[in-house]
């Protein structure tokens, strides 16, 4: 199958009845909907987003084909299928079934994994799993049917958040990822992160956006990011956090500053959070960073 569908588009693949959708509400990344269906033998061409499918009133035998290989399992409610992005599959089960699908869009995914990662993604592979019995995955997909469904204040915010909880689990469970190889065209020249890190620690002690270091080298907020991101192998968040982390390590290790005034100098918020990323990055709390001076 050569033709890509997106999921509005997969009734006309595998007709059922549409129980819900939050197609009218404008959320980014994600999407959901609700079908019943009876038993069905269909192939289904490769659809432009994971797919995560919810059980919410079924007792079936289910095959289904991917990659050539058939899998056979008997899926009841609360049980999850995944089908990553982009691959076609075959699916054939016999009893009537009601399901509740969240789909996450491919630009959505690669972006998290960036982010969690800190490096630029080529490729994100679900693997093949026809049943899961997941507790955490099953909640977040009824949090997103509820909002779906129940219409409350913030909801986009919201149904974005669940998104990003979405794919960090599906990264950390039950994804492969490849990397894009570096290269010298996608990266900073040496005059460049010069002037960054000049920058960066000249402004250490205060908050500043991304996009003033965007704006300092001339690009858009993108391609800074992403040649960032080859040349240093992290987020620039990242990489300023472990700038101010350094310096806060230098200053509190002398002994003879204060833990608030390291905590300004270094441009955090206040003394706890200092003393969170201090313990997130180095294992240890600023005090104790002091006491060993």
């Amino acid at each position: 199958m050569n033709n890509i569908i997106n999921p509005q588009e997969l009734p006309e693949w595998v007709p059922g009845e549409l129980l819900s959708s939050s197609d009218h509400l404008g959320w980014e990344g994600i999407s959901h909907r609700a079908y019943h269906y009876r038993g069905q033998d269909v192939p289904i061409p490769p659809i432009d987003h994971y797919m995560i499918v919810k059980y919410t009133n079924a007792h079936t035998p289910m095959q289904r084909c991917f990659d050539g290989k058939w899998t056979k399992k008997t899926c009841s409610s609360g049980d999850i299928s995944l089908l990553t992005t982009l691959s076609d599959s075959h699916w054939y089960w016999t009893k009537e079934i009601d399901v509740s699908h969240v789909y996450i869009s491919n630009e959505l995914m690669s972006k998290v994994a960036c982010e969690v990662l800190g490096r630029p993604i080529k490729e994100v592979l679900l693997h093949d799993e026809l049943q899961i019995h997941d507790p955490v995955l099953l909640n977040l997909v009824d949090s997103v049917q509820n909002e779906a469904t129940e219409v409350s204040l913030g909801g986009s915010l919201y149904a974005e958040s669940l998104a990003i909880q979405l794919a960090v689990h599906l990264l950390r469970n039950y994804a492969n990822i490849t990397f894009k190889e570096s290269s010298l065209a996608n990266q900073l020249s040496q005059n460049q992160k010069k002037l960054l890190i000049d920058y960066i620690n000249s402004h250490i002690h205060v908050k500043f956006r991304i996009e003033e270091l965007a704006n300092l080298l001339g690009m858009g907020l993108w391609t800074f990011t992403k040649k960032f991101s080859e040349s240093f192998s992290c987020t620039p968040h990242a990489f300023i956090t472990s700038l101010r982390v350094e310096k806060a390590k230098e200053m509190l290790t002398r002994g003879d500053y204060a833990i608030k005034q390291v905590a300004y100098d270094c441009g955090f918020s206040d003394q706890a959070h200092l003393t969170r990323v201090v313990r997130a990055n180095l294992g240890v709390t600023p005090g104790q960073l002091k006491r060993s001076a």
